[in-house]
């Protein structure tokens, strides 16, 4: 545990670090955030801040796991803890340079329509295939899967696992990157989510796992120093995507895909929110919320960004709290 804590702080600081040297040469090179015109008028002052934000936790990320792998293997001599630390690394920054394209073409060179839909599904649709068919053929951890509350496992079978695990991924990217949409929001509720399942981890002996999980938890709260309000850097796709891999990987690892319906609540109304909005804006023509995704009807009722972040992330605190208790 005491080492665990160790690679938490040294990734916070190296985080911080880095941050003060990327978030300055972001603003000289202008890739900045571009806001709607049809979104809360408090957000207009955000445009220009400094986005793309997430290469900050990748290269931090990078680092530090490259660094344990050296460790526990020349060191600790623990070379299958090494191994299995990578592929956690490989599909969360999978997922994190699809959303660095994505940020690139728009922030970048311009492109306001970024990567097309179709690519970017396929993206990501290539790496969840690959890293549920390292889980099932490679890693072989089985296809079982832990129920919260009844504390039993259910086996599927693999034709429909793999399936379950890609759409788990899915899912689980698109509704991060959906609570990504004012200061500090998505970083906060992320990292309560994946100290969540570091926590879940220890309590299982699970060192990879619980190493990954320490080290993305203190990038997190190094980022979020400066992703809070006013926000000096913004985290974009690149980073959206990147924490909704990590969260979906790690509870896939740890067989509890299921345990996500309730400690990543807040993301999944996020994407209700959205879908109801458009189903029943198509069949109606009316809207159900003043905007979607939910962060953005509360602002428009009269809510601080402060104070939606405060409330999202005790909702999302209360609910790991349940979701450690259901295991």
């Amino acid at each position: 545990m005491e080492f665990q804590v160790k690679v938490l702080c040294l990734t916070f600081l190296l985080t911080v670090v880095l941050s003060f040297v990327i978030i300055p040469i972001l603003r000289k090179r202008k890739v900045g955030q571009m806001e709607r015109d049809d979104g809360p008028q408090t957000h207009l002052k955000k445009q220009g801040t400094p986005t793309m934000g997430g290469i900050i936790i990748i290269l931090s990320m990078v680092t530090i796991c490259l660094g344990l792998y050296y460790y526990y293997t020349k060191v600790r001599l623990e070379p299958e803890i090494a191994k299995h630390i990578i592929p956690l690394l490989i599909v969360s920054v999978g997922f994190g340079i699809i959303g660095f394209i994505d940020d690139f073409k728009k922030l970048v060179l311009k492109n306001t329509k970024g990567l097309s839909p179709i690519a970017k599904m396929i993206g990501l649709l290539v790496v969840a295939v690959a890293y549920s068919l390292y889980l099932t053929s490679v890693l072989k951890i089985g296809t079982d899967l832990y129920i919260p509350f009844v504390k039993t496992t259910l086996t599927l079978p693999i034709w429909l696992y793999i399936p379950f695990a890609i759409f788990v991924m899915l899912a689980t990217t698109n509704a991060i990157n959906l609570t990504d949409g004012i200061d500090g929001l998505s970083s906060s509720v992320t990292t309560i989510i994946l100290t969540c399942l570091t926590v879940i981890a220890i309590i299982f002996n699970i060192k990879e796992v619980t190493l990954f999980g320490s080290a993305l938890s203190g990038a997190c709260l190094g980022f979020l120093l400066f992703n809070l309000y006013p926000s000096k850097v913004m985290m974009g796709d690149t980073g959206s995507l990147l924490l909704g891999g990590a969260v979906a990987a790690m509870a896939l690892y740890l067989k509890m895909p299921l345990l996500l319906i309730l400690i990543a609540l807040v993301p999944i109304l996020e994407t209700l929110s959205v879908m109801i909005q458009v189903a029943h804006f198509k069949r109606t023509g009316t809207r159900v919320f003043k905007m979607a995704p939910l962060h953005h009807h509360f602002e428009l009722s009269g809510w601080k960004e402060n104070k939606v972040v405060s409330v999202f992330s005790i909702v999302t605190l209360i609910m790991c709290i349940i979701g450690v208790l259901a295991i």
